[in-house]
């Protein structure tokens, strides 16, 4: 089983559930309020899963790192959130942070 492709489909679960909290409005949207609860425990049956197969330490970092580089970019190219240098920089510390945890996993 390919543990990295189920991850990728919880962060990509996550990203949807983190969306809709976006466009509920704070709860007042019935369908986008359903609809992160049922994204979310469909990106936790995958990550569960996913957790079968990849160290947590190295899971969790994937799962937070692609995920805030995910819904920034949903922030910026759908919610038409400001993009800044700063925000760009983080973004690839946050990316760069990610590699190296998991680069370490392998070097030892």
């Amino acid at each position: 089983m390919n543990y990295y492709f189920l991850l990728l489909l919880a962060i990509a679960f996550e990203v949807c559930g983190t969306t809709c909290m976006k466009l509920s409005d704070g709860f007042s949207k019935l369908a986008p309020s359903v609809l992160i609860f049922v994204f979310y425990a469909i990106s936790f049956f995958f990550f569960t899963l996913a957790l079968k197969g990849i160290d947590v330490s190295i899971a969790y970092a994937i799962w937070a790192g692609l995920g805030i580089a995910l819904i920034t970019s949903v922030g910026i190219f759908g919610f038409k959130e400001p993009t800044t240098a700063l925000k760009i920089i983080s973004l690839v510390v946050v990316i760069t942070g990610v590699i190296g945890l998991h680069l370490s996993n392998r070097a030892t």
